[in-house]
């Protein structure tokens, strides 16, 4: 509950700096809108061609680019602003402001910054998954809502489980940095569903980038197509993701020298 009052203190604290530019919400709600219609639009291209893309509908595949819109927008509003933060703290040496605080060092570094602005993807991306969900033909239950939420909140955690384990690399490697564009492109394969790509490409974006556990899964679980084994797999593999990460984390911190040093 401390880890929450601090992230709650913080989110706080991001939301009045961010609201002194209020034109960034304008801004934000254009760059949204367009992502969205571009979005919609090469759906209706593709479905122009045809009536299921690997036996997924139309209105499914509304549910996939939902979630990687909304998906983005907590990556974006998030987790990358702070995951950005550390690698530049790291490479300042400016980080020991951090550590020294009475805190979790890992939880701390992982809500200082919020880009509330940035959660209009998160509302356009609901409101694209809700869309696709009035089109499906098989009615949609409150234990698919249910399991939704649920695997939404685990496939959460592995992006945030990886995103730590990249920025832990500035502990070595300065130019860290230069992953956030490489991730930005493997991020954009969520707009499909995994099941579409060859087998060497749906294992990299599930275990290497776990994007089919953080955008696939959730929509597979509310679209009534997930089974236990994929559930039992991503609760399995979001554990385990999340135990090495707290100990990647402190590994690395033992290659931090500080400005002091």
């Amino acid at each position: 509950m401390r880890s929450f009052r601090l992230a709650w203190l913080f989110f706080k604290l991001g939301s009045m700096n961010e609201l002194q530019y209020r034109a960034n919400f304008f801004v934000q709600l254009l760059q949204s809108a367009v992502s969205v219609g571009t979005a919609i639009v090469v759906l209706k291209v593709v479905y122009s061609h045809t009536q299921a893309l690997n036996g997924w509908s139309e209105s499914e595949l509304l549910v996939v680019m939902g979630m990687q819109i909304l998906l983005g927008g907590v990556i974006k509003a998030a987790i990358q602003p702070n995951m950005q933060r550390l690698m530049e703290e790291v490479q300042d040496g400016k980080l020991d402001f951090a550590l020294t605080k009475p805190e979790d060092s890992q939880v701390l570094i992982s809500v200082r910054d919020v880009r509330i602005w940035r959660l209009v993807d998160v509302v356009s991306g609901a409101a694209v998954v809700g869309y696709g969900i009035s089109g499906l033909e098989r009615a949609v239950g409150p234990a698919d809502v249910l399991l939704f939420f649920v695997m939404l909140v685990v496939g959460a955690i592995t992006i945030y489980c990886f995103w730590v384990i990249i920025a832990t690399v500035a502990f070595w490697i300065v130019a860290a940095w230069n992953s956030i564009e490489l991730f930005e492109g493997v991020y954009a394969t969520g707009r499909w569903p995994v099941s579409i790509y060859p087998i060497w490409l749906r294992l990299g974006v599930t275990f290497l980038v776990p994007i089919a556990f953080a955008i696939t899964v959730p929509a597979e679980a509310v679209t009534s197509r997930l089974d236990w084994q994929t559930i039992a797999l991503a609760f399995a593999f979001g554990a385990a993701l999340f135990a090495f990460t707290r100990w990647w984390w402190h590994f690395g911190l033992r290659r931090y020298s500080g400005a002091s040093a």
